[in-house]
């Protein structure tokens, strides 16, 4: 049987990377930063990941007219088929990304642009000429319109293929969205799930098993150095994570989404498809950017094998 495919409904960013001696706190200003820009956006970059862990990738989303094809350029140089990015009259997507130089962390703000106006007709459609099949992956995350992310998710239950939804930033209708869907969060996302989803108040282990069982799907935490969760409704397994010398976390979870899709689309079961998330997240910290560490499918097999 031949591999399936990854296709990614989201967002394209152009992301301004700050790094600074700290980050600072409200009403703060902090000096002594360099600046750099990158291509982002957490749908596009989950297809940078997939493509490079070796999956046919596919993306679904939109740019601005004007300003653009650089960021379609830089997907289809990493191997991500962008036929299905629409050119729309509005400014592309951008972030600005404030890294912290001593200890790797970030804060992020986004301005949708582009992504907010993906009109779900032009989802169905791609996804449609697509025609998904057996095997396939597709992956959501909430950088774009909530239209256009319920035709993406109506789309793949129809077709009956895995649905990887990573609800980053989190939306009042996320739970509408998570049904039977492989979530992939961090502990902050599992909180605030959890707070819509009306779950009282318990460990991680246990908030995330509940909500496995809401869902009706594993839910996967990642837990940054400790590695992930793995939650099913019956019960939770850990996966430990690997000790980097970390120089920027941004992009780390995208990392581990996409290449989670791309081990599903390769049929490897998904215990196996965490542990080589994990480790590919591991890899991309070690770089400055969303996307210049996220690895190849050798280079996490490498990791993977001396660990």
């Amino acid at each position: 049987m031949s591999p399936g495919r990854v296709i990614v409904v989201g967002s394209v960013n152009v992301d301004l990377v700050m790094r600074l001696p700290q980050l600072p706190a409200p009403g703060e200003t902090v000096t002594g930063g360099t600046l750099a820009r990158h291509d982002g956006g957490k749908g596009a970059n989950q297809a940078v990941a997939a493509a490079r862990a070796g999956a046919a990738t596919f993306f679904v989303g939109a740019v601005g007219a004007a300003d653009g094809q650089p960021s379609v350029d830089a997907l289809v140089a990493d191997g991500v088929d962008a036929t299905a990015i629409e050119r729309l009259n509005a400014p592309t997507g951008h972030a600005v990304v404030l890294v912290d130089t001593a200890r790797g962390e970030n804060q992020i703000a986004v301005a949708a642009g582009a992504n907010a106006l993906i009109p779900p007709g032009h989802v169905t459609a791609s996804l449609s000429v697509l025609c998904l099949a057996a095997g396939d992956v597709l992956v959501l995350s909430f950088e774009i319109a909530a239209t256009a992310l319920q035709a993406a998710a109506d789309s793949a239950r129809s077709a009956g293929i895995d649905l990887v939804v990573n609800p980053s930033p989190v939306l009042p209708r996320s739970l509408d969205l998570l049904t039977g869907a492989i979530v992939t969060m961090n502990a902050g996302e599992l909180a605030a799930i959890a707070r819509l989803a009306g779950l009282s108040p318990a460990g991680r282990e246990a908030t995330a098993s509940a909500l496995a069982r809401r869902t009706g799907a594993p839910v996967i935490v990642t837990l940054g150095p400790d590695g992930a969760l793995l939650a099913s409704p019956g019960g939770t397994e850990h996966f430990r994570g690997h000790h980097v010398a970390v120089r920027d976390t941004t992009g780390a979870g995208d990392t581990f989404t996409g290449v989670l899709a791309a081990s599903l689309a390769a049929a490897r079961p998904l215990p196996d498809c965490v542990a080589r998330a994990v480790a590919a997240s591991a890899l991309a910290v070690t770089r400055d950017g969303a996307r210049p560490g996220m690895p190849t499918a050798a280079a996490i097999d490498e990791f993977v094998a001396s660990a």
